[in-house]
């Protein structure tokens, strides 16, 4: 349990006080009525709806930052100044009008029945566990009012993701929390019967993630409540480790008849991988093995490596896989050389969250994005730094039903509506701005990086661009050391 502060005391004070000014003598009202005023804004405070401070604090939040909060300065990153900004898109001199609607990416492949359309921004893979129930719940809601999509994380789905009317891509993780074999494995039945929900709109596999990649994922025993150990069938108040690798499949050629079995349990939703780059060799060896199988995902994910919501370890926080730029290319890349990209969408997660990000990752070659951290600050947290404890002070990353309550979930629901629908409206407006009314317009040559002083390149002459088959026909020398080391059946 959380510790609610000095309220309570003071409740138990004013009880006291007024008890003895009606028994032992009315001087004591000089005591009880301070203790009682108090005590009547505390109560005031339980019901405010407006912030989380005061709800999760009575009384205490009006006074100032509670235990834990941190300073005004450190809740939101200072935005460096625009002149010192290393890239900047292009605008156009013959501007066109804003498209009315928001754009939406039809995810799904040919060997895919019920596809899906996927927004350009939405809610990352954040998992029950990791986020309290009522930010889970909140985040859902304001998914279902603004008709994106919310990821459930590798921690399963919870009643939290289905309460709340939202669409949801289901996270399978090496864990497979919510249809898991008593041997570790997936359990196939239990697969099925959750992936037919309404409410499953696509299934993602999750390889790796930016924040530890290879190294699987921890819950910490704090916040293993019952309510988790029960959603993921493992002890309850245990640290919950998910392993590193999965155990249904050891080689490319095997994932990827992985993914159409999936697929295929799935009734034919899409089902993609989400993972952070590594090697490339190790990527075109997945290529290789869509090829020969003649099977590919619906839809790949990219996670850069500065992911992460606020609890990767540190040692590897930042340091392993490729940043999101450099994946995102890469993936790109890959999927055109082998002719597969006008088959399966690329998603980018990691550092989105502005109109100008969205605009940006798609034209470093993704189809959609997902956003984490924002979204959690859409949410109500303050960036406490204490998601790895369970004393989260405003609500969103616990498992203490008393400081979760400080979320206040129909008001942040509509404010993560409010937030990803102006941040997709800023994305359009700035298309527009560049002479583009929609996302397939945007080419590399609107990016344009400053490389030195008073030296500028566009992202069209950075970066080698394959042409569609082109690792087929023939790789470029860049390509062919890695493309000859892709072995479809190791990862090796």
């Amino acid at each position: 349990m959380g510790r609610p502060g000095p309220w309570p005391l003071v409740a138990l004070s004013a009880a006291l006080s007024a008890s003895a000014a009606f028994l032992v003598s009315a001087r004591w009202w000089w005591a009880a009525a301070p203790a009682l005023a108090l005590t009547c804004a505390g109560v005031g405070d339980l019901l405010w709806r407006r912030r989380s401070a005061r709800r999760g604090h009575p009384s205490a939040g009006r006074l100032g930052r509670p235990a834990g909060w941190p300073p005004p300065g450190a809740v939101r990153e200072p935005r460096p100044d625009a002149w010192e900004e290393p890239e900047f898109l292009v605008p156009s001199l013959w501007p066109v009008e804003a498209a009315q609607e928001p754009p939406v990416v039809r995810v799904g492949g040919p060997d895919c029945s019920q596809p899906y359309d996927m927004a350009l921004l939405n809610v990352s893979a954040m998992s029950f566990g990791a986020l309290s129930g009522r930010a889970v719940l909140a985040l859902n809601r304001g998914a279902a009012l603004g008709r994106f999509a919310q990821d459930t994380g590798e921690g399963g789905l919870s009643e939290h993701h289905l309460r709340g009317g939202g669409d949801l891509v289901w996270e399978l993780g090496t864990g497979y929390f919510g249809c898991r074999a008593d041997d570790g494995g997936l359990d196939w039945r239990e697969f099925a019967d959750k992936a037919a929900l309404p409410e499953v709109r696509c299934v993602s596999l999750k390889l790796s993630q930016g924040a530890a990649p290879g190294t699987g994922a921890v819950l910490p025993a704090v916040k293993v409540s019952a309510e988790i150990a029960r959603e993921r069938g493992v002890p309850r108040g245990v640290d919950v480790v998910s392993p590193p690798s999965h155990r249904m499949f050891s080689t490319p050629r095997e994932l990827v008849l992985f993914v159409a079995r999936l697929r295929e349990a799935a009734g034919g939703k899409p089902v993609g991988l989400k993972l952070c780059v590594g090697a490339r060799s190790e990527f075109l060896a997945l290529c290789r093995a869509m090829l020969a199988e003649g099977v590919a995902p619906d839809f790949v994910v990219v996670d850069g490596a500065e992911g992460g919501t606020g609890a990767p370890p540190p040692a590897s926080a930042g340091r392993l896989g490729m940043p999101l730029t450099q994946g995102l290319v890469t993936v790109h890349n890959a999927l055109t050389g082998v002719g597969l990209r006008d088959r399966i969408r690329i998603g980018a997660s990691g550092r989105v969250a502005t109109g100008r990000d969205v605009v940006t990752r798609l034209i470093q070659g993704a189809d959609y994005t997902n956003a984490a951290r924002a979204m959690m600050l859409a949410v109500g947290c303050v960036r406490a730094g204490r998601c790895h404890t369970g004393g989260c002070p405003s609500g969103v990353a616990t498992q203490d039903p008393l400081r979760a309550r400080a979320l206040h979930v129909a008001r942040r629901a509509r404010q993560v509506e409010r937030y990803q629908r102006e941040t997709v409206r800023d994305a359009v407006r700035i298309m527009a701005a560049m002479g583009v009314r929609e996302p397939g317009g945007l080419t590399p040559a609107h990016l344009v990086r400053r490389v030195a002083p008073g030296v500028e390149r566009s992202y069209a002459d950075l970066h080698e661009w394959l042409a569609p088959g082109e690792l087929l026909a023939g790789p470029p020398p860049s390509w062919e050391a890695d493309w000859k080391a892709a072995d479809p059946d190791g990862f090796d």
